[in-house]
């Protein structure tokens, strides 16, 4: 069924992303008025198709269709607007408003379905500056916590503040929270991060599985002093000490595995920065990817051994904070099939890879099915003002997510 119409699809993916900080293309941070200004354009958008719109207690953004059996569990169709510093124009937006296209194509064309769908858009999928992503779809599945509500931006104001900025109602944040099974399907669109299927001459990829990620910030408590009066033998310096545990992090994660691991070091905090003092205190963040959640614990684990190892050598104090987990999935194969189906009427150019980035989809595979398609990007780039993926790459793969919509609606 080609009921999609391309160049509006196109449209609301520029409009959309041009809502961005002045001169630092493409950025709206999570918690922002420039992400407010861009909820408020989604939500006008869906208000205008007769969608039922909805701010939930963790500041998602829901529009909803109702279906002809609206008993039964909703088709949630999902990603995120949010981008990182300095992001793209794809990442996260193309996943939303592939869902409303969806809908606005069934609205104008008289076509109703038996599951209700609901269009998403999850609270700070990227990570925040309170050191935690993917917040709203966490707060479906019941995994934001007190604790995380509590986490602070460097200026003290804590997340919960922020959601309530955004719009929702931290105090009552499990009123939002849904139960397995409360969901019949979850299905995201989202641009690859990667060169996979351009290297493979492909256009559409059925996502096999997605890595979990493990996050942990770690305190270094050094002794400040004057730089040039201090000698070198007798300084509790945190930077440097903090320089070898991260040194100590890439040494584990290059290590052979069973599965494929990486370790990223992308958060330092240095205090108190001054180019002539000894540094007394640094914070940072480290995270661990992979498909094998024995692996993530091993690589963890052994880097956290060395980081107690590391502190008493350099004789500083060290604490680690766990910050967040998100579980790594597999996609079940009568899903995976489904989109394959899916794609068949549309495209030969179809191959299986997992995911090496995390999605919401991590979170709702808590709640029921999910399913995931990458289209390209170009020279396999995001998170940069470079990403970019082409205006026919996202008309198919928004093609295939309405097939599989309706295939699996029957």
């Amino acid at each position: 069924m080609d009921i999609i119409n391309e160049t509006r699809l196109w449209k609301t993916i520029n409009d959309l992303a041009s809502i961005t900080v002045e001169n630092q293309p493409w950025t709206r941070r999570s918690f922002t008025a420039k992400y407010n200004e861009g909820r408020e354009w989604l939500k006008n958008q869906m208000k205008d198709i007769g969608l039922e719109v909805e701010v939930d207690e963790a500041s998602n953004v829901i529009g909803r269709l109702i279906g002809r059996e609206p008993n039964l569990p909703p088709i949630v169709i999902g990603s995120h607007t949010d981008t990182v510093p300095n992001g793209g124009r794809f990442d996260g937006i193309a996943g939303v408003l592939a869902g409303l296209e969806i809908v606005r194509a069934l609205t104008e064309h008289n076509i109703s379905i038996r599951h209700t769908i609901e269009i998403v858009d999850f609270t700070a999928e990227e990570p925040s500056e309170y050191g935690l992503s993917t917040v709203g779809s966490r707060a479906w599945t019941g995994n934001l916590t007190e604790e995380m509500l509590a986490y602070t931006n460097s200026d003290g104001q804590s997340l919960a503040d922020a959601i309530t900025y955004a719009g929702g109602d931290p105090a009552h944040i499990k009123q939002c929270k849904r139960e397995n099974g409360s969901i019949a399907l979850y299905l995201e669109l989202h641009i690859e991060q990667g060169p996979v299927l351009l290297r493979r001459n492909a256009n559409i990829g059925v996502v096999t599985g997605i890595v979990g990620i493990q996050r942990y910030k770690v305190i270094v408590d050094g002794l400040p002093n004057h730089s040039g009066t201090t000698p070198m033998d007798m300084r509790n310096d945190a930077l440097t000490a903090a320089s070898e545990m991260i040194l100590a992090l890439e040494n584990v994660a290059n290590r052979e595995f069973e599965q494929p691991v990486v370790g990223t070091v992308g958060v330092i905090n240095n205090f108190p920065n001054a180019s002539n003092v000894v540094p007394g205190k640094v914070e940072f963040t480290i995270e661990i990817r992979s498909i094998s959640e024995e692996v993530i614990d091993a690589v963890g684990n052994e880097f956290l051994s060395q980081v107690k190892n590391i502190a008493s050598n350099r004789d500083v104090k060290v604490k680690t904070e766990n910050v967040s987990r998100s579980a790594s999935i597999v996609i079940s194969n009568e899903i995976k099939q489904l989109l394959i189906n899916s794609s068949s009427s549309i495209t030969d150019k179809v191959i299986e890879l997992p995911s090496g980035a995390g999605h919401d989809a991590n979170q709702m595979s808590l709640l029921g099915p999910v399913g995931m398609i990458f289209i390209p990007c170009k020279d396999g780039r995001s998170h940069c003002p470079e990403e970019w993926a082409e205006k026919e790459d996202l008309y198919v793969g928004t093609k295939v997510l309405l097939n599989a919509v309706l295939a699996f609606s029957k």
